[in-house]
């Protein structure tokens, strides 16, 4: 079964009914992740999506939800401030408690990466915090009010546009802003932190993650997201990013999270993503990862393709039975780099096959294998090298026939 996404409802701070999604991992989930989206955005921006259904992929589900009256959540946008979504953070946080697992992971973009920072410290069951695109203060937005803020100050509200959309900006929203200082919550975190930021975002300056990250202590990263947009747009950058998160978030997580739910699965499990034309994920006993075509061939080129995983099958299998003959004969080798090249030829122009092969027309495989060792390889040696590579279990299943039985459920 493929990673997927259900709809979900919960009671916000004003007991205005929110609307929720949660990504699900295809097989046992490792942790709980609480995604908060940006300033005015929505769960359902292209970076919520991508990241939330990358995390699920990797084995995180993820609750995003619409902050009290944006997207289609319930509610009056105009009575919120800074200060309601921490609380409608918390209000998701507890009820992601109640009916699945309590969050471990925070993962907050631009306003909503201040919000998490604000919050992380009072909640007991969050093991680690990433922030995309954060403001070191939450008074940062009031920038995008632009002309308005006299009229706000002055006449109680205005309305403002912000990103092609009206919205109206009370007085109680730039006062709440303007009231609220992270550094203190940051610092006091205590809590391991992950700054991702392009640096040029030209929404939120460079300066805010050089912020964030000086008041947090320690354990804390900062990965630059290089020529990323703000609301990372490109699905690449998207894709980048949650990996880069699950990644991370591993070390934080406990052991015992990483099967809680199923029994170690023995076999390959491979399940299209929806995803793109061609995307798959693949888990292998506790590991996972994606599968894709290249972009020439209409894939998205999120992981390797079919032909890579066996090349890479058959580079790992050789380096890893030159290791044990090495250690069995107790000869000091270096470290062993396999580079493997596959490609389709005509049977009669291989030169390296048997008359047989050649005769029997049309494309075979030919996978071409180049060995090489730390320091070189012993000249005494070379040869024998070369036969124990031959030897190993992937090289004798690609020359030899294999069969396949299928059967279709």
């Amino acid at each position: 079964m493929a990673a997927h996404t259900i709809k979900a409802e919960f009671v916000g701070h004003s007991g205005a009914t929110l609307a929720a999604r949660l990504d699900m991992p295809a097989g046992a989930t490792r942790a709980w992740a609480l995604f908060a989206h940006c300033f005015t955005c929505s769960k359902d921006t292209l970076a919520a999506r991508r990241i939330s259904g990358e995390l699920a992929r990797a084995g995180i589900a993820v609750m995003r939800f619409d902050f009290t009256g944006l997207g289609s959540s319930d509610g009056d946008f105009a009575s919120t401030n800074f200060s309601s979504n921490i609380e409608d953070l918390r209000a998701a946080a507890e009820w992601l408690a109640e009916h699945h697992d309590a969050p471990e992971i925070l993962v907050g973009h631009s306003l909503g990466g201040a919000a998490v920072l604000a919050i992380a410290g009072e909640l007991a069951s969050v093991r680690a915090v990433v922030t995309i695109g954060a403001p070191a203060e939450a008074s940062h937005v009031i920038h995008n009010f632009g002309g308005h803020v006299d009229e706000i100050k002055a006449e109680g509200e205005a309305e403002v546009s912000l990103g092609g959309r009206p919205f109206t900006i009370q007085r109680q929203f730039v006062e709440d802003l303007n009231s609220t200082t992270l550094s203190g919550q940051i610092e006091g975190m205590k809590k391991p932190l992950l700054v991702l930021h392009a640096p040029r975002d030209e929404v939120v300056g460079i300066d805010n993650a050089s912020a964030i990250f000086t008041a947090a202590k320690h354990p804390k990263s900062f990965v630059s997201l290089d020529d990323a947009d703000h609301l990372l747009s490109s699905e690449a950058d998207a894709n980048y990013v949650a990996g880069i998160i699950a990644s991370w978030a591993s070390r934080y997580l406990p052991a015992d999270l990483a099967r809680k739910e199923d029994e170690p699965v023995e076999d390959v499990v491979v399940a299209e993503t929806g995803q793109g034309r061609f995307q798959v994920a693949v888990q292998a006993g506790p590991h996972r990862f994606l599968a894709d075509e290249p972009a020439d061939v209409g894939g998205s080129d999120t992981g390797p393709s079919p032909y890579d995983l066996i090349s890479a099958a058959l580079g790992a299998c050789t380096a890893m039975t030159l290791r044990m003959y090495a250690r069995h004969k107790k000869i000091e080798l270096g470290l062993v780099t396999v580079m493997v090249r596959h490609n389709k030829v005509h049977a009669k122009d291989c030169l390296d096959c048997t008359d047989d092969e050649r005769s029997g027309g049309g494309k075979i495989d030919r996978f071409e294998r180049v060995i090489s060792i730390d320091g070189g390889a012993p000249e005494d040696l070379a040869d024998k090298i070369a036969e124990i590579a031959g030897k190993c279990p992937v090289h004798r299943t690609l020359e030899h026939t294999a069969k396949v039985i299928t059967s279709v459920e």
